[in-house]
């Protein structure tokens, strides 16, 4: 009778690790995993022992990979390019230097205990892997206010709280519903019982008053807030339906709280975003070397050689690969047409951002964390969420990134035009304020060394065919990243694909031990 390992040793002799892969799975000896699951996997105690691994890059799927595959017995070297670990993740303080790729290096000044963090700074509830890693190595976690209707707008030259957009528009939105109800127009869609009751909604969802018409609300703020004895305060004059739309005040922070990953309550790491990376950085550093480039990866009959900048060689039986797309590209590695065609076809987004230190003049004015949006290429600005009534803090006066054209116009701008940008938004929304503003800096992350940009941008077709490809390991070369997730841009994402790759590379390994010649 022909036995399971003989099977699969002959599997493999014909058909290599895939053959042996999906005869595992079929035959029940390996779980069968979708491919960027949302739910981490977990290496037995010991699986590693005697299988080394090279990961390339300390960002969170780098040291995320490390930790946990440490502590399943692999032998781990991480190689990272930077002098530091978090990739993306990078919270700047008072004493850093800020290098930007064709531009002069930048020294921080921010005072003792401030920062910025120039990529990840927010932490939602839905992503519960992230999170685990905070509460396994107690990282304090506090508030992040993500939205605050104190905050403004500044759309089409008009500058209004995000409290007066909101509940304008609900008004404006409301009184055209209620207009289509009291005409007839849902009578073949609602009974006149729907209709009442659908009516009585709107007119206090939309603060109309009982003639179905929006004339304003105390809800949108006032111009003179209510005060003690004879002074009822004076409501805001009411944007039109005309000014909503023209001027865009529908968009932006109306709908940024409804997206997913955005929604409250939000959570930011004490002291720095960077907190959770150097929390698993404590757990594996003897195993991290930092200011360690690679140049290239080969693969050999039983494992990888990666060649280092400074003319080393690290060696071990798998490399798993967590850099960039664009930096892979940058790479000397044994890839096959296919993997290099989907790394050529992968885009990423551009992102750059402001920070400046000040005495906490918005908190004098009401506000108290949360986002103000613009229609200029700085796309907002971001309030502190901790250190209340302190006597300085950080202030963010720009953070553009995404899709939209203004987020590479922004990025590509020269830092004094980037700065003087912020200044001015940031005196529209605070008047006479602009010149507390001091020791600005500025990150761009398509100029960020070994980054490349913020975040890969995926278009819908492209999940089947280049995020495909690129998910799929190369002989002995395993990836991972926030690109090679759903959740792009998050630190989830990247930890998620971490534990993906894992899952694969713990696979191959059973595979190879199953095909590996018993000692003598």
């Amino acid at each position: 009778m022909t036995t399971r390992r003989a099977f699969l040793q002959a599997m493999g002799k014909a058909g290599g690790y895939g053959a042996v892969f999906l005869s595992m799975q079929a035959m029940g000896l390996l779980a069968t995993r979708a491919m960027a699951a949302t739910r981490p996997v977990e290496l037995p105690p010991g699986s590693g022992r005697g299988k080394s691994v090279v990961i390339l890059g300390a960002g969170i799927a780098g040291l995320v990979a490390a930790l946990e595959l440490g502590e399943a017995g692999y032998s781990v070297t991480v190689l990272e390019a930077r002098g530091r670990v978090g990739g993306r993740v990078w919270s700047i303080r008072g004493g850093d230097r800020i290098e930007q790729i064709g531009r002069e290096d930048q020294r921080c000044a921010f005072d003792n205990g401030l920062y910025f963090n120039a990529g990840a700074a927010r932490l939602p509830t839905a992503h519960t892997m992230i999170l685990g890693y905070a509460r396994r190595f107690d990282v304090p976690l506090e508030v992040m206010v993500n939205v605050n209707r104190s905050a403004r707008l500044d759309f089409g030259g008009r500058e209004v709280t995000e409290r007066q957009a909101v509940n304008d528009t609900k008004g404006r939105f409301a009184e055209l519903i209620a207009k289509a109800l009291d005409q007839g127009a849902l009578d073949t869609e609602m009974t006149p019982a729907d209709r009442a009751a659908l009516r009585h909604y709107l007119a206090d969802w939309g603060a109309l008053d009982p003639k179905g018409v929006y004339r304003g609300s105390d809800r949108s703020g006032f111009s003179d807030n209510p005060g003690g004895y004879a002074n009822p305060g004076v409501p805001m004059d009411p944007l039109t339906l005309e000014q909503i739309i023209t001027d865009g005040f529908w968009g932006g922070g109306l709908t940024f709280e409804e997206t997913f990953d955005q929604q409250a309550p939000m959570f930011q790491p004490v002291g720095g975003m960077d907190r959770i990376a150097y929390a698993i950085y404590a757990r594996v550093k003897d195993n991290v070397r930092l200011d360690t480039p690679v140049t290239a990866v080969r693969q050999t009959g039983r494992g990888v050689r990666v060649l280092l900048a400074d003319g080393g060689a690290v060696t071990a039986d798998y490399c798993l690969c967590t850099l960039p797309a664009p930096m892979v590209r940058k790479l000397d590695l044994p890839l096959s047409p296919a993997k290099k065609a989907a790394l050529a076809n992968t885009v990423y987004m551009a992102a750059a951002k402001v920070a400046w230190e000040a005495p906490r003049f918005w908190e004098e004015q009401g506000i108290y964390g949360g986002l103000a949006f613009t229609d200029a290429p700085s796309q907002l600005i971001w309030y502190p969420s901790g250190g209340w009534n302190s006597p300085r803090g950080i202030l963010i006066g720009a953070y553009a990134a995404g899709r939209l054209g203004n987020a590479t116009t922004f990025s590509t701008m020269a830092h004094a035009q980037r700065l003087q940008m912020s200044r001015e938004v940031i005196e529209r929304m605070h008047p006479g304020k602009s010149a507390l503003l001091a020791k600005g800096v500025t990150v761009a992350w398509n100029e960020t060394p070994w980054s490349g940009g913020i975040a890969a941008m995926w278009k819908p077709e492209q999940r089947a065919t280049d995020y495909a490809e690129l998910c799929r390991p190369e002989g002995r070369i395993f990836f991972a990243g926030e690109h090679l997730s759903y959740i792009g841009a998050w630190q989830e994402g990247a930890a998620l694909s971490a534990h993906e790759a894992m899952a694969l590379l713990q696979a191959r390994v059973a595979g190879d031990r199953l095909t590996e010649k018993p000692p003598a």
